[in-house]
């Protein structure tokens, strides 16, 4: 196959569109997540764990990499959903610290924390 300049090209490495990481953070934000303070933390995991898995799979299986700006941003979220609802960790860093307190006390409990760590 040639490349529009006439060389020829013999790679290929597919990766998850523009328009489709767009589509999946305008869902990510639809979701409000920071306003679910009534919902407990594995409650909110049951909801959008099926989604984030899928995405996972089916966005994931070539070049994963391209969606871990997506992954990150979802943390950043649940960091922000976790102070808003326990008003004692409003501050950064109280909530970075139970932040780090959670992962580790449940690595499993969303799906994307098998590829990331940490929220950004």
């Amino acid at each position: 196959m040639r490349a529009r300049n006439g060389n020829v090209f013999t790679g290929f490495a597919p990766a998850t569109s523009k328009d489709a990481i767009k589509k999946m953070s305008r869902k990510v934000k639809s979701w409000r997540l920071h306003t679910l303070t009534g919902h407990t933390m594995d409650g909110i995991a049951r909801a959008v764990n099926p989604v984030i898995r899928g995405w996972m799979q089916y966005y994931g299986a070539f070049y994963k990499t391209e969606l871990y700006p997506l992954l990150y941003r979802i943390s950043a979220y649940l960091l922000r959903w976790i102070r808003k609802k326990y008003r004692r960790l409003k501050t950064f860093t109280k909530a970075h610290k139970a932040w780090k307190r959670i992962t580790l006390q449940y690595p499993t409990l969303f799906a994307h924390w098998r590829w990331i760590h940490g929220f950004w």
